[in-house]
């Protein structure tokens, strides 16, 4: 049986997804004393990578791109309403990751200008990280006393229905082998940036704490 392009992405990037869930960042939000600036921080990086993904999906011409691309997988406008949110109430985010953020995003340009198939192998972890972010929603309402969906819009945003569709197209556009090593190239590119993104964010936490 051949083995799908979302089966390979899953198993290519296990690693690197489970090097994240361990970082300090994410085992105190699931602790529930990460610094409230730094969940603010986290959607601010996110706010630059999106801008520059969903702008580059948006206008791509590469029939596979936009086999698989759809509106409603946009997320921007989630996170920027959560920072509206947090900056009414007076919280700022710190730079911890702005320049790690800018270079995820200078890497997506220059992907879209080289090959922009690859980008959806970023769209894959951005979407999949979603899911990941409703699980952890319980943990941001409670520390935060959020209500509603107020600073958690982005987190609230996953759904698995979606995602079901998200992975259908995925596989159906990228059936052959060789397109499929440069969707997982640039899924493993993404975890990188992230990963540098979350350790910024970490800096200075004790783990789990």
């Amino acid at each position: 049986m051949t083995t799908t392009v979302v089966e390979r992405l899953r198993a290519g990037t296990r690693a690197s997804h489970e090097a994240l869930e361990a970082t300090a960042f994410s085992t105190s939000m699931s602790a529930g004393t990460l610094p409230l600036e730094r969940y603010v921080g986290q959607l601010d990086a996110y706010s630059v990578v999106l801008g520059a993904l969903e702008d580059e999906l948006s206008r791509a011409t590469d029939p596979f791109v936009r086999s698989v691309w759809s509106a409603d997988l946009a997320k921007l406008a989630l996170v920027e309403r959560d920072l509206r949110y947090f900056a009414d109430s007076g919280t700022v985010p710190r730079p911890w990751a702005a320049a790690e953020a800018q270079l995820f995003a200078q890497d997506v340009r220059l992907t879209a200008a080289s090959d922009p198939r690859e980008l959806l192998g970023f769209l894959y972890v951005m979407e999949g990280s979603t899911l990941g972010a409703l699980m952890l929603r319980e943990y941001v309402t409670a520390a935060y006393r959020l209500h509603t969906t107020d600073g958690v819009a982005y987190y609230s945003s996953g759904d698995r229905d979606r995602w079901a569709c998200f992975t259908a197209r995925m596989n159906e556009a990228h059936s052959r082998p060789e397109d499929q090593e440069r969707v997982i190239a640039a899924a493993q590119r993404a975890y990188h940036h992230i990963a540098v993104i979350s350790q910024a964010l970490s800096a200075g936490l004790t783990p789990g704490t």
